[in-house]
């Protein structure tokens, strides 16, 4: 069976050029030099039907691991959470999915007033008054919000903590390069960041202090006192969080952060290799003219009805770059609709109980890993989802041993912290099971 993917009929071309007044389509191209025209076929294999090339493209994906035949304990700023059902159904509206930019508000309600709610429930989420909708990523979130920190200040230095994410730190420098901005990083003790050190680097010249909690070893920073460190010498607090956390945790906002950013996609979106991610951005009313993307604002209209347009800037990026906030210039409106669907259907119970039983679990698997001979805790700090282990062999090889067992385990910090050789770091989400638990702990002590 075969089927051709060009809708056109050799009688359709042949209409469309005597339309055009040309015999052939190379007569198109006819001020294009001959020696820069490709004159040989591409080295492609042939084509295949529809039904072959399906039965192909399965074969090929059949390679990949995926996480419904493996067990995922990997975690790092891509987790494997429940995705409800109905998000799906929702996303998939022609409606939204084919919807670029809401520039219309005449014909755009619905996406907008989505995206209004979206706000709304991030501002409830991280305590503070004013979100966007949205940024491309945790780490971009993250270095926009930098970047606003230094136009808020007028200054031109930043403190980052290296436990934030590496990524995020690696998307920070880059950002802080072409503008000039110095970026120094401090360290940590017992898997938060060092007090000591912090105290020694703060000044009247730092234009934010930059933290994430839970941190990319999963221990829960004092964003209270940091918050205090950082305003006594007039600099910010920028926090990044995870999401779920907040279920149980109390919001940064509270505890005095000016910026919370992080990565979305544990609301309700796949790990996808990757992306396409989702990073939210929110901050005080203060600031909120400073902030970079779209903003989506609720108003009435000329006969007083409610409705919702785009607010405060004309487009999501600022147009002259010398001059500019931020250059963001890409729409996550997709992303954005589908944590606004997941976090209306799990609600605020459902969102406590999805963090309740990750914190749980991780703690149960945390104790029953520490029972195994040569396993050892690395770090005495609060955790909530992930925590760190360190082992008497080769993470690298205790992960492909693992692999063959389809578990997918923790991440190997040697490559990112050299003085964490043999540690790993592991996250257990509400997803795993005790049965799943149990059997990662069999399987990595028969190999310690």
């Amino acid at each position: 069976m075969t089927w051709s993917y060009l809708p056109h009929t050799q009688e359709d071309r042949r209409t469309m050029l005597n339309a055009i007044g040309v015999e052939r389509v190379e007569e198109l191209f006819s001020d294009i030099p001959a020696q820069l025209l490709f004159n040989h076929p591409l080295q492609l294999p042939a084509a295949m039907s529809e039904l072959d090339l399906v039965k192909s493209l399965q074969k090929l994906a059949g390679v990949n691991v995926n996480l419904q035949d493996y067990t995922c304990f990997l975690g790092a700023g891509a987790y494997d959470h429940y995705i409800p059902s109905v998000i799906d159904h929702v996303i998939r509206r022609s409606e939204f999915y084919t919807a670029y930019t809401q520039y219309q508000p005449e014909i755009s309600q619905g996406y907008l007033q989505a995206l209004w709610e979206y706000q709304s429930m991030i501002c409830q989420l991280t305590g503070m008054e004013v979100s966007n909708a949205s940024m491309y990523d945790g780490g971009t979130a993250l270095a926009e919000a930098a970047m606003m920190a230094c136009s808020v200040t007028g200054r031109s230095e930043v403190l980052v903590v290296n436990t934030v994410h590496p990524h995020y730190r690696s998307v920070l420098t880059t950002y802080g390069m072409d503008r000039g901005y110095t970026i120094t990083e401090f360290g940590y003790e017992d898997g938060t960041g060092s007090q000591k050190e912090i105290t020694s680097l703060i000044n009247k010249q730092i234009a934010a202090v930059i933290i994430q909690s839970p941190n990319f070893f999963g221990c829960i920073e004092d964003i209270k006192k940091l918050a205090d460190l950082a305003h006594a010498q007039g600099a910010l607090l920028i926090v990044a969080v995870d999401p779920i956390s907040l279920g149980i945790l109390e919001a940064p906002g509270v505890l005095g952060a000016d910026i919370v950013v992080g990565e979305g996609q544990s609301m309700g979106l796949a790990t996808a290799f990757g992306g396409p991610y989702l990073g939210f951005f929110a901050t005080t009313e203060k600031l909120m003219r400073k902030m970079p993307g779209r903003i989506v604002g609720q108003t009435v209209d000329h006969d007083g009805n409610r409705g919702f347009v785009l607010t405060l800037q004309a487009r999501e990026q600022h147009i002259r770059r010398e001059k500019a906030t931020s250059n963001i210039c890409s729409n996550e409106a997709l992303c954005a609709l589908t944590a606004a669907v997941y976090l209306s259907a799990v609600g605020k119970e459902g969102l406590h109980r999805v963090a309740e039983l990750s914190l749980q679990k991780a703690h149960y698997a945390y104790r029953e890993l520490t029972k195994l001979e040569g396993v050892t805790a690395v770090f005495g700090a609060s955790y909530f989802k992930e925590f760190v282990i360190r082992c008497p062999k080769s993470i690298a090889e205790i992960n492909k041993e693992l692999l063959q067992e389809k578990i997918i385990s923790g991440l190997d910090l040697g490559l990112y912290y050299p003085e964490l050789k043999n540690c790993m770091l592991l996250c257990i989400t509400e997803n795993r099971t005790q049965e799943e638990i149990s059997r990662l702990v069999e399987k990595l002590g028969a190999m310690v």
